[in-house]
């Protein structure tokens, strides 16, 4: 299995301890192995854990009860971002290799500024600009990103604003 995608989180995660605390720190959790073992990451504002393991031998590491990732600025689907200021509150991977099935599921929470259906009228315009093809159904988008994986973004209310999950499936 290609674990390269976990680097970049796991880096992020050993880095980003801090003394502050955060009441709205992002949730992340990472499962990701094969046959022969895995990795499993989760972590958010009260710490977490990295575990890595396979074929009887394990890494064990507890990390900083706080930890502050900028996902946002940082997460988009074939250039296009979040609806502007959101906040991406939750991230979950699921991935394996097993038996030759190599498969991920990301999922990502998020908050937005804006009412569903500006926030989906919004991101399906800059999904245009890009040249990307997306369906719409009442407030969801669908689609396949350019190197063929599906994509979902659901947006359901939140007061006046809204919440949401992007989804995104790799076989």
């Amino acid at each position: 299995m290609r674990l390269a995608f976990l680097i970049p989180p796991m880096m992020l995660l050993a880095a980003c301890g801090s003394d502050e605390k955060a009441k709205d720190a992002t949730e992340v959790s990472i499962n990701a192995g094969d046959n022969q073992g895995g990795v499993r990451i989760k972590a958010g504002k009260d710490g977490g854990n990295i575990r890595i393991g396979g074929d009887g031998a394990a890494i064990d590491i507890d990390i900083p009860d706080f930890v502050d990732l900028d996902i946002e600025s940082d997460f988009d689907i074939d250039g296009v971002p979040l609806y502007p200021g959101s906040k991406v509150t939750t991230v979950n991977i699921d991935a394996n290799d097993t038996e030759g099935a190599d498969r991920a599921v990301v999922k990502l929470g998020f908050t937005t500024p804006a009412a569903p259906a500006k926030a989906a009228e919004w991101m399906a315009g800059e999904f245009a600009k890009k040249g990307v093809t997306v369906t719409r159904t009442g407030d969801v988008l669908a689609g396949k990103d350019k190197d063929g994986s599906n994509f979902r973004i659901d947006f359901a209310p939140d007061g006046a604003n809204a919440k949401g999950e992007v989804v995104i499936t790799k076989s």
